[in-house]
């Protein structure tokens, strides 16, 4: 579904990727592994259009280079932030509304898969969203992406900062959306869940691929870990 070849951004005059390549599938959750400073949330936003790149990045054969932030989301890319960009002011479930794909095409996610999904939100429906706890809100905002009914969501640092039950939580709803058939472009620095949940891992360093491969393979290889993991 996602192919991303020869990407290189920059930020100014500061080139941050170097010719990055790698795949996504259909229902598959893909880890994108590495230290901070990597490139891993450059290379999101450089698919979601949000910084100057070049090379190739086609989603279902369309190359989005070149495209609007809004269009390519309209395209069915979801993308959830690592500063999470919840609305403060407004409530729970509005902020849900507000993720709606179109309120006259019905997606396949609906309030009560979200309410079903995290039964806190649902007891919080009517409450700002500001006053939540960092677990709270990060649940509102993978909900809201879902909410527009995404065929893959990218997600940066998803557990950051989030208690060790949450973060399982998270996971679990990961799973959930691969269940759905929804491909998921994890960005995290902690092993533990990307290693659980991913069908394959990506390691960057430098602004590069440095590794490529299964979860199973990335245990096992000590120097890859060590060099370009481990703090």
């Amino acid at each position: 579904m996602l192919e991303v070849r020869n990407l290189h951004a920059f930020y100014g005059k500061g080139h941050v990727l170097h010719g990055v390549q790698f795949d996504v599938g259909q229902g598959e959750i893909v880890a994108l592994l590495g230290r901070n400073g990597s490139g891993r949330s450059t290379t999101a936003k450089a698919i979601m259009g949000m910084v100057e790149a070049t090379g190739e990045v086609a989603w279902k054969g369309r190359n989005l280079i070149g495209r609007k932030p809004y269009e390519i989301a309209h395209l069915g890319i979801g993308y959830v932030p690592e500063n999470r960009d919840i609305f403060p002011r407004l409530t729970v479930h509005q902020n849900l509304v507000l993720g709606q794909k179109s309120a006259r095409q019905k997606g396949r996610w609906s309030f009560d898969d979200m309410y079903g999904m995290f039964p806190r939100l649902k007891e919080r429906q009517h409450t700002e969203a500001g006053v939540l706890s960092g677990g709270e809100q990060q649940m509102l905002t993978l909900c809201r992406t879902l909410m527009g009914d995404p065929d893959l969501i990218i997600i940066d640092e998803p557990t950051e900062g989030l208690a060790p039950k949450i973060v399982e939580l998270v996971g679990e709803y990961l799973k959930a959306l691969k269940a759905r058939g929804v491909s998921v472009l994890l960005i995290e620095q902690k092993l533990t869940i990307a290693m659980a949940i991913s069908d394959r891992a990506l390691v960057m360093g430098h602004g590069s691929i440095v590794f490529h491969g299964t979860p199973d393979t990335l245990r096992a290889d000590a120097y890859v870990r060590k060099e370009w993991l481990e703090v």
